[in-house]
């Protein structure tokens, strides 16, 4: 008996959500060791530690499609936006508010993210998701009144968070145009963009420099938090979307602020357990998602990871690659039906 493969939403759900844990519980260790330290240098060390990650995992041609001349403009922006404007806003405002304010409001982020996908790439968003995507941001709305009726939320230092999702979830949309490249060489670029960047103007802003424990705490945190999350968040998306996969990256909200309960935040209330159980219920919803119906592909050409047994790609090799392999390749016009998401494949419209 052989068992059935994965549903894509499951698949692309789970990476989504290892990419949420990592990112989430980045998000109180950033704001313990980068006390003290300029919001420039903290974005600097994060970057560097996503650096020297990525660089470990990049990946030959003939595995991964490789970056191309025409990708760094969106690089370019990508850094931008998520290593530079996305950290340094989010370092500033976590020292002005709490850990727990702050993993909550970037719940935004999947709303900036799911909206930017559905204006930019037409990607749907039937009822299961539209309910997804809803249950997770109640879930955050709950977790954010559930601070400001402690007395824990800060203006300054929320708007801050709040310019951080607004900047990650541009950069998120951004970086579905590089999803089917190799995520090692992708996220190495962002990240030394970044991190140059951001060091630069830390010694032009005269930012004092970082204790020898503090910088490889950051280091370590940029490494996982960043680096090792941004592949799985890459993979995600190239598996089911921008829209599905920053929706349930919004969970990540959650992971932090437990995160930060477990460091001593002991900020957490009966809102929190509602605002979670939401959370939770969204989840569930992407990863049993299947959507599925007779559609047409029409002529494509491009290049991307993949393997043969996935019913798209039908060209022939003189001798058959073992396991996932990338080359430009050729599909001719085909119709048929079977569970699908938004993936490189199935941008049709509904």
């Amino acid at each position: 008996m052989t068992l059935a493969p994965p549903s894509p939403a499951l698949r692309g759900g789970l990476l989504a959500l290892l990419a949420a844990a990592l990112f989430g519980l980045s998000t109180p260790l950033v704001q313990r060791f980068g006390a003290g330290m300029g919001p420039f240098t903290t974005a600097a060390l994060l970057y560097a530690g996503a650096a020297l990650v990525a660089g470990l995992l990049r990946r030959p041609a003939a595995r991964e499609a490789q970056l191309q001349r025409g990708d760094w403009p969106r690089l370019l922006a990508m850094a931008g936006m998520g290593a530079v404007i996305g950290p340094v806003a989010l370092a500033w405002g976590l020292q002005r508010t709490s850990g727990s304010s702050a993993s909550l409001m970037l719940t935004l982020e999947a709303v900036f993210t799911a909206i930017l996908a559905w204006r930019w790439y037409g990607e749907t968003l039937d009822r299961r998701v539209a309910a997804a995507v809803a249950l997770l941001l109640a879930g955050g709305v709950a977790l954010v009144f559930e601070q400001g009726l402690i007395g824990q939320v800060q203006l300054l230092g929320l708007l801050a968070v709040t310019a951080a999702t607004v900047a990650w979830g541009v950069d998120n949309t951004l970086s579905r145009g590089v999803a089917e490249r190799d995520p090692g060489q992708v996220v190495l670029v962002k990240a030394v963009l970044g991190s140059v960047a951001t060091a630069i103007i830390a010694m032009l802003w005269g930012e004092p420099r970082p204790g020898g424990l503090a910088a490889a705490a950051l280091l370590a945190v940029g490494a996982t938090g960043y680096g090792l999350s941004l592949r799985f968040y890459l993979l995600a998306q190239r598996a089911f979307g921008a829209a599905r996969t920053g929706s349930v990256f919004a969970f990540a909200p959650f992971i932090g602020a437990l995160g930060a309960f477990a460091l001593g935040d002991r900020s957490a209330s009966w809102l929190m357990a509602l605002g979670g159980f939401l959370m939770v219920c969204g989840v569930v919803l992407h990863l049993a998602e299947r959507h599925e119906h007779g559609h047409e592909h029409g002529e494509l050409e491009h290049e991307h990871a993949h393997t043969h047994d996935d019913g798209h790609h039908t060209h022939r090799h003189e001798v058959m690659p073992d396991g996932p392999h990338s080359h430009w390749h050729h599909h001719s016009p085909m119709g048929h039906a079977h569970p699908h998401v938004p993936d490189a494949h199935h941008l049709h419209r509904h």
